[in-house]
């Protein structure tokens, strides 16, 4: 009986939620913007954040979160917190396509990600560098690793005092639970087409011929981490791998060696930047939390959670992104 009330009162939260987002769109947005919301099309979610000059605007693009394509998007009726890789790639791809933007700011809080998400979006900002843009760039509480990676090729850095940043490296991982099967009694067959096809395998030790290779995988992505903050900061390689052997650095350490420019919070790089543009720029932000909501705020899938054991959900699914694999990350953790 009580899993009946449950799920009952489930479904009557769920339409009373999609009540309220759609009453809230009809009220907020046009026909296209609510449209584009129930059929889940993956538009940049942006607003205007301060009024001015709509043919030179400053796009201020949010990266919160871990830099990862977990392959689901921000837009659309269910959406939720966190980072948007395939969005944020538009959104960049729509800033460089568009004329009426003067400058870009980069609102960067996030320990980093995956080494592919770091690339894309280093390739994408270097397209908005080529379409004649400023990029500024603002440090919140940490920008380390895959986050420091795509504040490089910023023309101006900003952090605080409190900003954790650096961490330049790569690191891949996996786990090995050979001695605790042993002690429980568990072994493993394994039938595989090559002597590397099970290599990083939790159930044995990796030989030294593995333990080369993956070596060389990894020396390799450092190379074009140490290549695009040598490049973005104008600094040798040898000055970039004397800071990288993936140590973190507060923000005042980093403006003395050379990796950030300036102390600053977002709204002072936001006014520089503003004086750099000259006029009264409109600055519009693209990224952040989505609109989508219950009354007071309760996101639809927090309440979701709330019924049907959240918690668990969340442990399975942490369990599911950390398993074992060779993806290499350029990741604080």
């Amino acid at each position: 009986m009580k899993r009946i009330i449950a799920l009952v009162s489930a479904i009557a939260l769920v339409i009373l939620g999609l009540g309220a987002s759609f009453m809230t769109s009809l009220w907020a947005s046009d026909w296209e913007d609510m449209f584009n919301e129930f059929s889940g099309v993956n538009a940049p979610m942006s607003q205007v954040l301060e009024e001015g000059d709509a043919g030179s605007k400053i796009a201020v693009v949010n990266f919160d979160g871990v830099i990862q394509d977990t392959g689901t998007t921000g837009g659309g009726m269910f959406a939720t917190e966190g980072y948007d890789h395939p969005m944020t790639i538009q959104a960049l791809k729509d800033i460089a396509a568009d004329d009426s933007y003067s400058a870009v700011l980069l609102n960067v809080n996030s320990p980093g990600g995956g080494v592919f998400e770091s690339a894309e979006i280093h390739k994408e900002l270097m397209a908005v560098k080529e379409s004649g843009k400023t990029i500024y760039s603002s440090m919140g509480n940490m920008a380390a690793s895959g986050g420091y990676y795509i504040s490089a090729p910023s023309d101006r850095i900003f952090a605080t005092s409190e900003t954790i940043t650096g961490s330049i490296g790569v690191i891949m991982q996996s786990m090995n639970y050979t001695e605790l099967a042993e002690n429980v009694g568990i072994s493993f067959d394994v039938y595989k087409s090559g002597k590397m096809k099970d290599m990083m395998s939790a159930s044995r030790e990796a030989t030294d011929e593995e333990q080369d290779y993956l070596q060389e995988i990894v020396d390799t992505m450092f190379q074009d981490f140490v290549d695009v903050v040598a490049d973005g900061r104008g600094m040798s390689e040898e000055e970039v791998r004397k800071l990288a052997d993936g140590r973190i650095y507060l923000g005042g350490e980093a403006i003395e060696n050379g990796l950030v420019d300036q102390e600053g919070y977002l709204d002072d790089a936001l006014t520089a930047l503003k004086e750099e543009v000259g006029g009264t720029p409109q600055v519009v932000e693209f990224g952040g939390t989505p609109s989508t909501s219950f009354p007071f705020g309760v996101k639809i899938q927090n309440a979701l959670e709330g019924i049907t054991g959240g918690g668990e959900v969340k442990m399975v699914q942490e369990l599911i992104n950390n398993r074992q694999g060779a993806e290499p990350m350029y990741l604080y953790e």
